[in-house]
Protein backbone atom coordinates (compact mmCIF):
# COMPACT_ATOMS: atom_id res chain seq x y z
CA UNK A 1 0.00 0.00 0.00
CA UNK A 2 1.01 3.14 -0.85
CA UNK A 3 1.88 5.80 2.13
CA UNK A 4 -1.25 8.59 2.08
CA UNK A 5 -0.83 11.48 4.03
CA UNK A 6 -4.47 12.21 4.10
CA UNK A 7 -5.72 9.77 6.73
CA UNK A 8 -8.96 11.37 7.81
CA UNK A 9 -12.32 11.99 5.63
CA UNK A 10 -13.03 15.17 6.23
CA UNK A 11 -15.16 15.45 9.33
CA UNK A 12 -15.18 18.46 12.41
CA UNK A 13 -15.01 15.47 15.16
CA UNK A 14 -11.71 14.10 13.12
CA UNK A 15 -8.36 14.97 14.68
CA UNK A 16 -5.82 14.47 12.35
CA UNK A 17 -2.90 14.02 14.75
CA UNK A 18 -4.98 11.26 16.63
CA UNK A 19 -5.34 10.01 13.21
CA UNK A 20 -1.87 9.47 12.04
CA UNK A 21 -0.66 8.31 15.36
CA UNK A 22 -2.96 4.87 14.89
CA UNK A 23 -2.21 4.69 11.82
CA UNK A 24 1.47 4.93 12.57
CA UNK A 25 0.99 1.58 14.69
CA UNK A 26 -1.66 0.29 12.81
CA UNK A 27 0.02 -2.94 12.11
CA UNK A 28 0.29 -3.65 15.70
CA UNK A 29 -3.74 -4.39 16.19
CA UNK A 30 -3.48 -7.80 16.61
CA UNK A 31 -0.01 -8.39 18.55
CA UNK A 32 -1.22 -9.56 22.05
CA UNK A 33 2.34 -7.74 23.81
CA UNK A 34 2.30 -4.30 21.07
CA UNK A 35 1.40 -0.98 22.24
CA UNK A 36 -2.43 -2.43 22.04
CA UNK A 37 -1.90 -5.05 24.91
CA UNK A 38 -4.15 -3.28 27.32
CA UNK A 39 -7.13 -3.95 24.79
CA UNK A 40 -6.49 -7.24 24.46
CA UNK A 41 -6.71 -8.03 27.68
CA UNK A 42 -9.79 -5.60 28.72
CA UNK A 43 -10.82 -7.61 25.68
CA UNK A 44 -13.19 -10.41 27.78
CA UNK A 45 -14.23 -8.34 30.41
CA UNK A 46 -15.36 -5.47 28.22
CA UNK A 47 -16.69 -8.17 25.43
CA UNK A 48 -18.65 -9.94 28.66
CA UNK A 49 -20.06 -6.49 29.56
CA UNK A 50 -21.79 -5.59 25.67
CA UNK A 51 -22.58 -9.14 25.80
CA UNK A 52 -24.70 -8.99 28.35
CA UNK A 53 -26.10 -5.63 27.84
CA UNK A 54 -27.07 -6.09 24.36
CA UNK A 55 -28.90 -9.76 24.80
CA UNK A 56 -30.79 -8.04 27.89
CA UNK A 57 -32.11 -4.76 25.74
CA UNK A 58 -32.47 -6.39 22.72
CA UNK A 59 -34.03 -10.02 24.43
CA UNK A 60 -31.88 -11.88 22.58
CA UNK A 61 -31.43 -15.36 23.58
CA UNK A 62 -28.24 -15.33 25.84
CA UNK A 63 -27.66 -18.75 25.86
CA UNK A 64 -27.01 -18.64 21.88
CA UNK A 65 -23.99 -19.21 20.23
CA UNK A 66 -25.33 -16.82 17.86
CA UNK A 67 -27.25 -14.28 20.11
CA UNK A 68 -26.78 -11.15 18.19
CA UNK A 69 -28.03 -12.78 14.31
CA UNK A 70 -30.41 -10.63 12.67
CA UNK A 71 -28.52 -7.20 14.87
CA UNK A 72 -26.50 -4.45 12.44
CA UNK A 73 -24.05 -3.33 14.65
CA UNK A 74 -21.53 -0.36 14.25
CA UNK A 75 -18.03 -0.22 15.89
CA UNK A 76 -17.17 3.63 15.41
CA UNK A 77 -13.61 4.03 16.15
CA UNK A 78 -13.16 0.08 15.54
CA UNK A 79 -9.11 0.14 15.20
CA UNK A 80 -7.95 -3.62 13.94
CA UNK A 81 -11.20 -4.73 14.66
CA UNK A 82 -10.44 -6.15 18.03
CA UNK A 83 -14.57 -5.80 19.18
CA UNK A 84 -15.93 -6.12 15.53
CA UNK A 85 -14.73 -9.87 15.01
CA UNK A 86 -16.28 -11.28 18.16
CA UNK A 87 -19.60 -9.70 17.58
CA UNK A 88 -19.43 -11.23 13.93
CA UNK A 89 -18.53 -14.75 15.60
CA UNK A 90 -21.60 -14.10 17.77
CA UNK A 91 -24.13 -13.75 14.48
CA UNK A 92 -24.02 -10.03 14.31
CA UNK A 93 -23.92 -7.85 10.89
CA UNK A 94 -20.73 -5.80 11.48
CA UNK A 95 -19.79 -2.56 10.10
CA UNK A 96 -15.97 -1.21 11.42
CA UNK A 97 -15.35 2.13 11.31
CA UNK A 98 -11.94 4.19 11.26
CA UNK A 99 -10.23 6.93 9.79
CA UNK A 100 -7.26 5.61 8.71
CA UNK A 101 -6.54 3.52 5.37
CA UNK A 102 -3.52 1.78 7.34
CA UNK A 103 -6.03 0.46 10.00
CA UNK A 104 -8.68 -0.27 8.39
CA UNK A 105 -6.27 -2.65 6.03
CA UNK A 106 -5.48 -4.50 9.03
CA UNK A 107 -8.87 -4.84 10.57
CA UNK A 108 -10.15 -5.96 6.99
CA UNK A 109 -6.94 -8.46 6.13
CA UNK A 110 -7.30 -10.05 10.23
CA UNK A 111 -10.80 -10.71 9.31
CA UNK A 112 -10.39 -12.32 6.02
CA UNK A 113 -8.33 -14.29 7.35
CA UNK A 114 -10.37 -15.56 10.33
CA UNK A 115 -13.26 -15.88 7.76
CA UNK A 116 -15.37 -12.99 9.10
CA UNK A 117 -17.97 -11.06 6.77
CA UNK A 118 -17.23 -7.83 8.66
CA UNK A 119 -17.53 -4.61 6.73
CA UNK A 120 -14.74 -2.15 7.34
CA UNK A 121 -15.26 1.55 6.32
CA UNK A 122 -12.78 4.57 6.11
CA UNK A 123 -15.40 7.26 7.30
CA UNK A 124 -16.84 9.50 10.18
CA UNK A 125 -19.65 8.82 12.61
CA UNK A 126 -21.34 11.97 10.73
CA UNK A 127 -20.82 10.72 7.34
CA UNK A 128 -22.79 7.45 8.13
CA UNK A 129 -25.35 9.67 9.98
CA UNK A 130 -25.87 11.89 6.85
CA UNK A 131 -26.27 9.28 4.73
CA UNK A 132 -29.32 8.28 6.82
CA UNK A 133 -27.72 4.77 8.31
CA UNK A 134 -29.42 3.49 11.31
CA UNK A 135 -28.09 0.50 13.99
CA UNK A 136 -29.33 -1.97 16.12
CA UNK A 137 -26.46 -1.08 18.28
CA UNK A 138 -23.46 2.01 18.09
CA UNK A 139 -20.62 1.29 19.87
CA UNK A 140 -18.05 3.81 20.56
CA UNK A 141 -15.59 2.36 22.69
CA UNK A 142 -12.02 4.13 23.60
CA UNK A 143 -13.03 6.87 21.06
CA UNK A 144 -14.24 9.70 22.27
CA UNK A 145 -11.17 10.86 24.26
CA UNK A 146 -9.35 11.34 20.49
CA UNK A 147 -12.20 12.97 18.70
CA UNK A 148 -12.07 16.57 18.17
CA UNK A 149 -15.79 18.13 18.98
CA UNK A 150 -17.41 15.37 21.60
CA UNK A 151 -20.52 17.06 21.02
CA UNK A 152 -20.67 16.58 17.28
CA UNK A 153 -19.05 13.43 17.76
CA UNK A 154 -22.26 12.04 19.94
CA UNK A 155 -24.94 13.90 17.92
CA UNK A 156 -23.70 11.81 15.19
CA UNK A 157 -23.81 8.28 17.57
CA UNK A 158 -27.29 9.24 18.62
CA UNK A 159 -28.11 9.88 14.74
CA UNK A 160 -27.22 6.24 14.32
CA UNK A 161 -29.14 4.20 16.44
CA UNK A 162 -32.27 2.94 15.66
CA UNK A 163 -35.65 3.66 18.00
CA UNK A 164 -35.19 0.55 19.68
CA UNK A 165 -31.51 0.13 19.38
CA UNK A 166 -28.67 0.35 22.02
Amino acid sequence: MSPNTDHSPKSATIDPAEARQFADVAAHWWDPKGPFRPLHKLNPARLDFIRKAITDHKKCDAGSLRPFQGQQMVDLGCGGGLICEPLARLGADVTGLDVSDETIAIAQSHARSMGLPISYLKASAEDLADEGKRYDVVLALEVIEHVADPKLFLKAVRQLVKADGW
